[in-house]
């Protein structure tokens, strides 16, 4: 029976020519770095919310789901609770 050569995942030249690939992305992005006129390309995502701003909007969060649960357990409608809000906010008469 004749042996067959076992196929490996990469030859070696296969691991050459990707190793180069990689080497000459470096480099070039590492030339890119020192040329101040370079602007770079780097993908990124939305805006990083700061932390205080991320407070705050979990605070808000929860102050709406409070304030949704007292509406549904005291049978308040969304008009009532804008009403009482308002008169809250209202200066105090000066009388």
């Amino acid at each position: 029976m004749k042996q067959q050569k076992k196929p490996n995942a990469m030859d070696e030249r296969e691991k050459l020519r990707k190793f180069r690939e990689l080497d000459d992305a470096f480099a070039q992005a590492l030339q890119q770095l020192d040329d101040p006129n370079h602007r770079l390309d780097i993908p990124t995502g939305p805006p990083v919310a700061s932390a205080q701003s991320q407070r705050k909007q979990e605070n808000e969060r929860r102050f709406e789901e409070r304030l949704e649960a007292l509406m549904q357990e005291y049978h308040f409608a969304p008009e009532a609770v804008v009403a009482l809000l308002d008169s809250l906010a209202e200066p105090p008469s000066a009388g």
